[in-house]
C-alpha cells in the first residue's frame, strides 16, 4: 500500500529531476528552526546549518535560548513532501554533543562543526541532494529522562531543509520577459508596415501570455501556505508585476519613506547583513500566534491585530514570520515597506522608456525618408499619425500593468507605510482604473454608434485608424460582436485583486475565491468564446483551464480538506510540472508563429480572414491610391496628409449625423443634399471600399451616394423618403443583415 502512494511523487520527481541541472557541490541545509509545541522549553532566533556529504562535517551556526535543564534524547523524524522515511531515537550524549548532555538552562550561541557519521545518512536518498526546491524537514522532539518531566517532551522544533537546487532561476525570468516583449514589439512594426490582419494575431497572443505569467505570479501573492518549488516557481513570474530587485532604488525608496514619515523595515539588513535573525517562509507559525493572542485583553488583541497587518510578524523568540505578499518580499530581496513603491515606479519606467522608443523610431523613420534609407512610404501611416499610434501604446501597457497597480495599491491600504504612500496609492489606483474605464465606455459607445448607422460594431471600430490605433488595444484581440468583453476582464483584475490584498491573513477565503472566480472566467470564455478566431481561442482557453486548476491546487495547500501531508507535496510538485509545461508550450508557439510571420512574404496572408469582416475595414488607407483628381484636390482643400486620413470624431456627442436629418425630413431636395455632402466633416470620409475603390457602394452611414441621390429624385412632394437600401455585403457578411 506505502508503494502505491509513493508512486506517483517518486514518477514527478524522478521526470522533473532529468530535465534540470545539478550543481557541483551537493548540500542540505537549513536557515531556520521553527517551535512545533507551545511552552516549547528550546527556542532559536537564529538557525544556519549546512551539511556536506562529502566532507561529513555540518557547520552550525545558532543563537537559542534554553530553560530546560535535564538528561534528554531528541525523537528525530525526518520527512519528505510530507512522507515520513526515518525515524530514530539519539542520545545527545552518545554522539558529545556539548551543551545538551544534560540540558542547561542559558544562552547557546557559539557556531559549531558538527561531525555526522555516514551510518546515519546512509538512509538519505541521492535525489534529496538535486531535485529542485526540496521539500523536507526535521522535527526534533526534545524529551526529558529524569526530573519532574521524565517521559514528556520538553521541547519541539522543526527545521525544513533545502539543497541548494531551485527552479527560481534568473534565466526563466529573462526568456519569459524578452520573448513576451519581443513579441508585442513584432505586433506594432508589422502594424506600422501594414500588416494589421498578422500584428493583431500576435499581440492578441502575447497580451493573452503576459496575463498568463501575471496569474502565476498571484499565485504566489496570496496568504497561503505554499510549497518551495510552487513559491519558487510563482517567483520567476514576479517581473511581470514590477517587483524587481534594484538595489540603489531600494535606498531612495527606504530614503523616501522615511523622509515622509514612515518607518522602514530592515528585515533584510538584518538577515543578509547581520544575520542576527531567521525568517520562516511560511504562514504555520501564525496559528501559534493568533492561539495566544486568545488568551489576552480585548485591547492588546487588537493592538496585536494591527501589528499583524502593517509589520513584519515576529515571533516571541526573535525570528520572523513572512507569507503571502510579503513572502515574495522577502524572496526578491525587498524590504516589504518598499515593495509598493517598487512595483509602482518600475511600471512608469516602461511607460517613459516605450514612449522614448516611439518618439525615437519616428526620428529615425524621418531621417531614414529624408536621407534615401528607406522608401518615402514606409511607415507612413506611422509617420503621419505617430501620437495617436502613441496613445494606442500607452494604453496597451497601462492594461498590462493594471493588475500590478491595482494589487499593491490596494494592498498599501493595508500596510500604511507613510502618508505619502496612501496618497499615491489612491492617486494612482483612481487614475488607472478610470482611464481603462473610460478606455472602455468609449469603445461601447463607439460600437453601439456603429451598430446603430451601420448594422455591424466591427465597421467603425475597424475603418477608422485613429481610432483602431487610439482604442484597439481594448478590442482588436475579440471579435467584433464582443467588443464588450473588455468591462468584464477589467472587473476579472479588480475583484482578483480585492482578494488578495484584503484577504492575506484568510487563505481559505483566497482560495474559494480564486475558484469562483477562475470557473466564471472559464465558463465565460468557452461558451462565448469572445476572441478574434478559433486558434486565439483555444489558446486563451487552455490558459483559463490551467488557472483553474491553479485554484484547485490552492485550495488543497489550505489543507482545508485534511489531507496527508503527502497528498500536499504531490499537489505542489504536479502544479509545477503543470505549469512548467503550459509555460514551455506558449512560449514556443509564440516564438514559431512569430517568427513564421515576421519573415513570411506575406504576413496576412497567413491567417484566414475572420468572420467579421474586419480585414476588408483595416486596409491600410495608404496601400489605396487616390483614383481621381477630385480626391486629391478634396483631401488639399481639407488640409490632409497622403496616407493618414483624419479621424472618425466620436468623441463629441452633438456631432451632426447627415442620414438622421434627412430621414427626419429636415434636408429635402438633392441641392440640400450635395450642400451637406460638400460641408460635411473631413472625418466622416469612408475607407475605401475593397470592392469598390472609389467607394460608390457603401457610405459610413450605411448607404451609397448614389442610393441617397435616388431616394430623393423619386421623393414625395411633401418631403417623404423611400426606406433605406438594403444591406451593403459587409453588413451581409457579418451576419447583420437582420
Amino acid at each position: 500500500m506505502k508503494f502505491s502512494i509513493r508512486a506517483p511523487l517518486l514518477a514527478a520527481i524522478s521526470f522533473a529531476s532529468v530535465i534540470l541541472p545539478a550543481t557541483a557541490e551537493r548540500i542540505l541545509q537549513s536557515t531556520n528552526l521553527n517551535i512545533c509545541q507551545e511552552n516549547s522549553g528550546f527556542t532559536a532566533s537564529l538557525f544556519n546549518v549546512v551539511y556536506n556529504p562529502s566532507t561529513g562535517k555540518a557547520n552550525v551556526n545558532i543563537s537559542a535560548i534554553s530553560t530546560i535543564e535535564a538528561k534528554v534524547v531528541f525523537d528525530i523524524d525526518i520527512s519528505a513532501y510530507g512522507y515520513s522515511f526515518l525515524h530514530t531515537i539519539v542520545n545527545p550524549c552518545d554522539v558529545n554533543l556539548a551543551g545538551f548532555c544534560p540540558m542547561v538552562s542559558g544562552k547557546l550561541g557559539d557556531p559549531f562543526v558538527l561531525d555526522v557519521p555516514k551510518a546515519g545518512t546512509a538512509n538519505i536518498p541521492s535525489i534529496a541532494y538535486d531535485f529542485p526546491d526540496l521539500d523536507a524537514k526535521v522535527r526534533i522532539y526534545i524529551n526529558a529522562t529524569d526530573g519532574n518531566q521524565a517521559g514528556t517532551s520538553v521541547a519541539c522544533v522543526e527545521a525544513l531543509i533545502s539543497n541548494g537546487q531551485t527552479v527560481d532561476l534568473i534565466g526563466v525570468k529573462w526568456a519569459a520577459a524578452v520573448v513576451a516583449g519581443l513579441a508585442l514589439a513584432s505586433s506594432a512594426f508589422l502594424s506600422g508596415l501594414g500588416h494589421t490582419n498578422a500584428a493583431s494575431h500576435v499581440a492578441a497572443n502575447a497580451l493573452s501570455l503576459v496575463s498568463y505569467f501575471q496569474a502565476q505570479a498571484m499565485i504566489g501573492l496570496v496568504g497561503i501556505p505554499l510549497p518551495p518549488v510552487v513559491q519558487s516557481w510563482t517567483q520567476d513570474f514576479q517581473w511581470s508585476m514590477g517587483i524587481i530587485n534594484v538595489e540603489w532604488m531600494q535606498r531612495i525608496f527606504t530614503w523616501y519613506q522615511r523622509s515622509t514619515g514612515g518607518t522602514p523595515s530592515t528585515l533584510i539588513t538584518q538577515v543578509d547583513s547581520l544575520a542576527t535573525v531567521s525568517v520562516e517562509v511560511q504562514k504555520r507559525a501564525l496559528d501559534l500566534y493568533k492561539r495566544g493572542m486568545s488568551m489576552l485583553p480585548r485591547s492588546v488583541v487588537e493592538h496585536g491585530s494591527n501589528l499583524l497587518k502593517r509589520a513584519n510578524v515576529q515571533t516571541k523568540y526573535g525570528s520572523f514570520v513572512v507569507y503571502g505578499i510579503q513572502r515574495v518580499a522577502f524572496r526578491a530581496g525587498i524590504e516589504s515597506t518598499n515593495l509598493f513603491l517598487t512595483g509602482l515606479v518600475f511600471f512608469y519606467i516602461i511607460m517613459a522608456l516605450t514612449t522614448l522608443c516611439v518618439v525615437a523610431f519616428k526620428g529615425f523613420c524621418e531621417l531614414g525618408a529624408k536621407q534615401k534609407w528607406i522608401k518615402g512610404d514606409t511607415f507612413l501611416e506611422f509617420r503621419n499619425g505617430w501620437r495617436t499610434v502613441l496613445k494606442g501604446i500607452l494604453f496597451r501597457m497601462a492594461l498590462v500593468g493594471h493588475p500590478a497597480v491595482t494589487i499593491l495599491c490596494f494592498w498599501e491600504f493595508t500596510q500604511n507605510d507613510s502618508p505619502a504612500l496612501m496618497v499615491l496609492a489612491v492617486f494612482f489606483l483612481l487614475a488607472l482604473n478610470a482611464v481603462l474605464a473610460w478606455a472602455a465606455y468609449k469603445v461601447i459607445r463607439i460600437a453601439h454608434r456603429s451598430v446603430a448607422l451601420h448594422r455591424n460594431p466591427a465597421y467603425i471600430l475597424f475603418s477608422d485608424p485613429q481610432t483602431l490605433n487610439k482604442w484597439g488595444f481594448l478590442y482588436i484581440q475579440f471579435r467584433a460582436s464582443a467588443y464588450y468583453f473588455i468591462a468584464p476582464v477589467l472587473g476579472y483584475t479588480v475583484v482578483k485583486a480585492l482578494f488578495i490584498a484584503f484577504a492575506q491573513n484568510s487563505g481559505i477565503v483566497q482560495a474559494i475565491a480564486f475558484m469562483l472566480i477562475e470557473a466564471a472566467a472559464l465558463v465565460a470564455a468557452a461558451v462565448l468564446r469572445p476572441w478574434m478566431d478559433k486558434k486565439t481561442n483555444s489558446f486563451n482557453i487552455a490558459i483559463c483551464v490551467v488557472n483553474f486548476l491553479n485554484a484547485i491546487f490552492l485550495l488543497i495547500f489550505t489543507k482545508v480538506f485534511d489531507q496527508p501531508g503527502l497528498v500536499t507535496g504531490i499537489v505542489g510538485v504536479i502544479l509545477w510540472i503543470l505549469n512548467a509545461v503550459c509555460t514551455l508550450v506558449l512560449l514556443l508557439m509564440l516564438i514559431i508563429t512569430t517568427g513564421i510571420v515576421i519573415f513570411h512574404g506575406n504576413p496576412d496572408g497567413r491567417y484566414k480572414f475572420m468572420a467579421d469582416d474586419r480585414t476588408s475595414f483595416m486596409k491600410s488607407q495608404s496601400q489605396l491610391a487616390t483614383t481621381t483628381e477630385l480626391d486629391a484636390l478634396a483631401m488639399t482643400a481639407r488640409g490632409e496628409k497622403p496616407g493618414y486620413s483624419s479621424a472618425l470624431d466620436l468623441d463629441e456627442d452633438e456631432v451632426s449625423n447627415p442620414r438622421d436629418s434627412l430621414y427626419r425630413g429636415q434636408g429635402s431636395g438633392a441641392g440640400s443634399m450635395a450642400n451637406n455632402s460638400h460641408h460635411a466633416p473631413s472625418h466622416y470620409a469612408a475607407p475605401h471600399s475593397p470592392i469598390d475603390p472609389i467607394n460608390r457602394t457603401a457610405s459610413p452611414f450605411g448607404g451609397s451616394v448614389a442610393s441617397i441621390n435616388r431616394s430623393q429624385n423619386n421623393a414625395s412632394p411633401a418631403g417623404g423618403l423611400k426606406a433605406p437600401p438594403s444591406p451593403s455585403p459587409w453588413q451581409r457578411g457579418a451576419g447583420y443583415d437582420h
